[in-house]
């Protein structure tokens, strides 16, 4: 078997072999653009070599995983975090670096991570599309409100109502302001079709998923968030219980504590971004619409203030949901079976 360590970039790779059977090793640069790191492989293909490649999880690395998968060669992604942490030399450069990815895979030592399938990654950037979408309207929409304020409108969600909108585009503007205001809703009225449309798209992969619609169940809960959380999270057996949901989404706090003495600090948020700001939405609407985590939330803001009741809210949703994923239990039935219901402060390590 050929193991190769592979420093990957966007424009270029650098690598460094080794040959199991014969003990040879090598090491040299490979350019995507002209082709050169293409050929490399497929010249090995043609060889009828076995090979395993190890590189950083990274981006901009789609069509290179495709083509090793087409290839049927083994590519392992590993924690950049734990690969950095195993570096002992103070020199650092790419074939420092391949050579160390080498050197984990010949000894096992490969911080090799979950990577999902391609229908997995790819129903990931519907979501990741629709979020971008939401975020480019409500940058749009907040301009608008600006131009309104600087008219002595301040209409808040009125402006968007027919009668808001016949009164932003009734001000008496100069010609630039004008020419921003037209652009604007224009961008405004293109933008929300789009996102109706996604959301739809959205609803209709929920129906595939069982265990989306389950986790639907739980207040607060929509098919947005759902949907994000089973694919994120791919399978719940790949957790061993529900606090390394929120070590793995980055809702637990940094710490740095020694000598007895405790310090904490703001969350990790070492996780999935999308996941987390998702959790975070839905704790809020738990809270609105639910009087037990209305009294939770009401309870810790009290004690700690509303941003740390949120977070830790969110926390306790993301381990609620996996209980439920995991069991096979609606929101009902986990609340028949829960030991801690309608006791603030548990599950969010709170004492």
């Amino acid at each position: 078997m050929l193991i190769v360590g592979c420093d990957y970039h966007p424009s270029f790779q650098q690598i460094a072999w080794v040959e199991t059977d014969s003990g040879e090793v090598g090491e040299r640069p490979l350019m995507h653009s002209t082709g050169e790191a293409e050929r490399f492989y497929r010249k090995l293909k043609e060889q009828g070599v076995e090979v395993r490649v190890g590189i950083e999880a990274t981006g901009h690395a789609r069509w290179f995983e495709r083509l090793l998968a087409e290839l049927g060669f083994e590519l392992w992604l590993g924690d950049a975090a734990g690969i950095k942490a195993k570096r002992v030399r103070k020199q650092k450069n790419d074939r420092e670096d391949a050579r160390l990815l080498r050197t984990l895979l010949i000894e096992n030592r490969f911080p090799r991570v979950w990577l999902p399938d391609v229908s997995n990654r790819d129903l990931r950037q519907l979501l990741w599309h629709r979020h971008r979408l939401v975020q480019m309207r409500t940058r749009v929409m907040n301009q608008l409100q600006a131009l309104a304020l600087n008219e002595g409108v301040r209409r808040k969600r009125g402006l968007w109502s027919q009668a808001g909108r016949a009164q932003l585009e009734s001000f008496q503007l100069l010609p630039w302001a004008t020419r921003r205001r037209r652009d604007l809703l224009e961008l405004l009225d293109g933008l929300n079709p789009r996102i109706v449309a996604l959301t739809a798209e959205v609803e209709k992969q929920v129906e595939q998923h069982p265990e989306a619609q389950r986790l639907m169940t739980h207040p607060g809960v929509g098919p947005l968030t759902a949907l994000a959380y089973v694919l994120i999270i791919g399978s719940p057996e790949r957790f061993r219980c529900g606090k390394q949901i929120g070590s793995y989404l980055g809702l637990i706090p940094c710490e740095e504590s020694s000598a007895r003495r405790q310090r904490l600090g703001h969350i990790s948020k070492q996780g999935n971004s999308l996941l987390r700001f998702l959790l975070i939405e839905a704790a809020q609407a738990a809270t609105r619409s639910n009087p037990a985590w209305r009294r939770e939330f009401l309870h810790l803001t009290m004690r700690r203030g509303r941003q740390i009741a949120t977070v830790a809210l969110a926390r306790k949703l993301a381990v609620r949901l996996y209980w439920m994923w995991r069991n096979g239990w609606d929101y009902e039935k986990s609340l028949q079976f829960s030991s801690h219901v309608g006791q603030p402060g548990v599950g969010y390590g709170v004492k």
